[in-house]
């Protein structure tokens, strides 16, 4: 059970204080709610390229980590389609070191060419060597436009093209800071060996009176039903073959999306699951194969994706994953596979509870999906569902025609 108190600036910062005493350390985590999902598709790539401008300085703090460093604090972000996540581990007593960098940024990003010319070579570096110099490295790049048509998922954070960001002007930057970066489309955690009232006089102080922003409200086209099957064969210089099998289900908040997590859990968590079983050891097909939910906000996707072994058909492999699905959705799991999967999902989340960055981060996540107490209620929502939910949303995930596929062939 995390415990919190919340309240909200009058700029519309919203804030979660979480007091935990048996560490001397404090957790300060800003979670914006802007992702790659929200960016213009001529100019994607933006999310993430204004997660590093953000270490670039500000107007006061001209190095953001030297400060930081120099009271023992450490801090990070990621961006992800939905949102883009900072945050701050250092000692409780030099918390309001945090705060001064935080609202600092967020009240006056410094934008200099100098910093904008800086973090757009890294960016545009870091897309050459993972996604486009990496074995399999661009995967997501072809898969996410072959599953989604319409929905902007349909590029990856890094971005849809390097031209995007190596374009990526000076006004088009202060845009985007304008419209998202500010109090009212923010929620602040602060999590550790800290008393609430104090954090929120410290709050008050550092944040109240950085302007709240305007409104927006997010429009984001949805994605029509999948009604045909989709297929691409791709060929590459890579040591192996691959298959990637990907499946529209249900948002983050929708009903299903348990189930659908449990199920690729049931397919792939661990040496006793199916696919593990069934075409690693058993079959002896694969030499690698995975199943996983994106999770994201709207409906995501569950992939399936596996490495076949030397001489053995992708027409083969493919064939036996198809022979698992149908299974799930013909025959109830049996009693104690289901607990099985259910007591890792449980210890898992027993095991976040005790990192303090996880439940700083946590809290912020459910609190954008609409309440932060529903992270207390999560497990409960996982140990409800039965094996009769399994293999009615197995039936309706596994449909040919719900099912987009990515052959990553190895030129020989």
């Amino acid at each position: 059970m995390v415990k919190f108190n919340r309240s909200t600036l009058s700029n519309g910062l919203r804030v979660l204080v979480h007091e935990d005493h048996t560490t001397p350390m404090a957790v300060v985590n800003i979670l914006y709610n802007v992702g790659a999902r929200d960016e213009d598709p001529e100019k994607t790539g933006f999310a993430h390229l204004f997660e590093h401008l953000m270490f670039g300085g500000s107007i006061n703090i001209p190095t953001y980590d030297e400060p930081l460093q120099r009271v023992g604090g450490e801090n990070n972000a990621f961006t992800s389609n939905d949102i883009t996540n900072y945050y701050i581990s250092l000692p409780a007593t030099n918390l309001e070191t945090a705060f001064w960098l935080e609202s600092d940024r967020m009240l006056s990003l410094a934008f200099s060419e100098k910093s904008l010319e800086v973090q757009r070579n890294v960016v545009c570096e870091e897309f050459k060597q993972r996604y486009l110099n990496h074995p399999y490295g661009d995967v997501w790049l072809k898969l996410r436009p072959l599953a989604y048509k319409s929905h902007p998922y349909r590029w990856a954070t890094i971005g849809k093209e390097l031209s995007h960001i190596e374009d990526a002007r000076m006004e088009d930057v202060r845009a985007f800071f304008k419209k998202y970066y500010t109090p009212s489309n923010a929620i602040l955690v602060v999590a550790g060996d800290i008393k609430s009232d104090e954090v929120m006089q410290l709050v008050e102080k550092w944040f109240g009176e950085i302007p709240p922003g305007e409104k927006h409200n997010r429009v984001v086209p949805q994605e029509e039903v999948q009604l045909e099957e989709r297929r691409e064969t791709v060929h590459a210089d890579v040591p192996l073959n691959a298959i990637y099998i990907t499946f529209h289900m249900p948002a983050r908040t929708e009903a299903g999306y348990y189930e659908a997590d449990l199920i690729s859990d049931i397919l792939s968590r661990g040496n006793s699951s199916r696919l593990y079983v069934n075409l690693i050891k058993e079959q002896k097909l694969f030499s690698e194969i995975n199943a996983y939910v994106t999770g994201s906000i709207d409906p995501g996707l569950l992939v399936i994706e596996g490495k076949p072994l030397d001489g053995i058909s992708v027409e083969h492999a493919e064939k036996a994953v198809w022979d698992l699905l149908e299974k799930l959705k013909e025959e109830l799991v049996p009693d104690e596979e289901l607990t099985k999967v259910k007591n890792k999902v449980e210890s898992t989340m027993v095991f976040a509870e005790m990192s303090l960055l996880d439940k700083a981060m946590n809290l912020a996540f459910f609190e954008l999906l609409g309440d932060a107490e529903e992270l207390n209620r999560e497990t409960e929502k996982y140990l409800k569902v039965s094996a009769e939910d399994i293999r009615n949303s197995s039936a309706e995930i596994f449909k040919r025609t719900n099912c987009s596929t990515l052959l990553y062939l190895a030129n020989k």
